[in-house]
């Protein structure tokens, strides 16, 4: 894994150490969280951070791994297969935070009965995913690069045509390219013709796309350093009928004030509210039923979100979709995605795929 500089030197572990205060040492078992603060990508491993703290654990299993990917400033103690013990022969008494969103059933029994009588063990929240929300130079130009080579598999792909094929074979191929690419899905591309579209997470079928449909198609990479991108087009096959088009530009139109409402500052409630408002006065309101966006990073789906019941304030380098949809039951759906850097006077769109309805036979 490429470490970006704020990682390999300790910055991110001296940031999410001031953010603590409320606890002495923070341990962190998410494998998400673990390798946005070391770098390390093995299956086995946690990290205690704490003042004049910085301790990684893993097994002889990743050793090797840990010598290569684990960043400087981070004491690398040989243990064995269960690496709870060894956290309480660092931390002895004083307050212990766990990540109480990730830590699993048997590790808080772990704490609980292995707990020196001095250590008080406290729920800490999800403050390494505070600290993802924002990203930095590194972190923002490897989103880039996904979200380009996501841009250059849809144009593969319509280049191919979509008619004739069947929804499967088009996420099937495109995946492959992706991978080709020297890339990962960063999730299942979602292909869904006709009524199938209607479903805003449809799996791709067997179903043969006819001519005259609408295809939604939402994908996005994963590059080798862990960094996603996500976006979703929805195309035509032939000419889907005047309902089907009134949609589609009702969409692209919410969808085009919700990109001008996001800045820093911005509530994610109001600019969920700015798609969701146009959406309903033109009548379709039970025909968007999900969130406008969510953050993109490390994972693709994590903090910030944008929706009805967001309580996130957006920040300058925080990475958001910008997603409207309407699915019209039994009969078709539009959703149209861009992923958007936030910036200080507005955002910087990282998707470079055209908007207006395309044609692709």
């Amino acid at each position: 894994m490429a470490v970006s500089q704020t990682a390999a030197g300790g910055g991110r572990a001296d940031r999410l150490e001031a953010l603590l205060p409320e606890v002495d040492a923070l341990l962190v078992t998410d494998l998400t969280n673990l390798r946005y603060l070391t770098g390390f990508t093995g299956t086995n491993g946690l990290a205690l951070v704490g003042k004049d703290l910085r301790v990684f654990l893993t097994d002889f299993r990743y050793v090797e791994r840990a010598e290569q990917e684990v960043g400087e400033g981070w004491e690398r103690p040989e243990v064995g297969r269960e690496l709870m013990p060894h956290v309480f022969e660092r931390v002895a008494s004083g307050r212990l935070g766990y990540e109480d969103g990730h830590v699993s059933v048997r590790q808080l029994k772990q704490l609980e009965e292995k707990a020196p009588p001095k250590l008080e063990l406290l729920r800490a929240g999800d403050p390494v995913e505070t600290l993802r929300r924002v990203k930095d130079e590194a972190e923002l130009a490897s989103i880039d690069a996904a979200s380009k080579l996501t841009d250059d598999v849809y144009l593969w792909s319509i280049e191919r045509g979509l008619a004739g094929r069947t929804e499967r074979d088009v996420a099937r191929a495109a995946e492959a390219r992706i991978r080709e690419l020297g890339a990962e899905p960063s999730f299942p591309p979602i292909v869904a013709g006709a009524a199938n579209g209607a479903q805003p997470h449809a799996e791709p079928a067997e179903r043969k796309i006819e001519a005259g449909e609408l295809v939604v198609f939402d994908m996005g990479a994963q590059l080798a350093d862990g960094y996603c991108s996500d976006c979703t087009r929805t195309y035509a096959t032939g000419d889907p009928g005047e309902a089907a088009k009134e949609v589609y530009e009702l969409v692209k139109d919410a969808q085009a004030a919700a990109l001008e409402a996001v800045q820093e500052s911005a509530s994610g409630k109001e600019v969920d509210a700015v798609a969701r408002e146009i959406i309903a006065a033109a009548g379709h309101a039970d025909r968007f039923g999900h969130g406008l966006g969510h953050g993109v990073g490390l994972e693709v789906h994590e903090k910030p979100t944008l929706s009805v019941a967001s309580e996130d304030v957006l920040a300058a380098g925080e990475v958001v979709t910008v997603e409207p949809g309407v699915y019209v039951a039994s009969e078709f759906g539009v959703r149209i995605e861009d992923l958007v850097v936030v910036t200080a006077d507005g955002h910087r769109n990282l998707s470079g795929l055209p908007k207006d309805l395309q044609v692709v036979d």
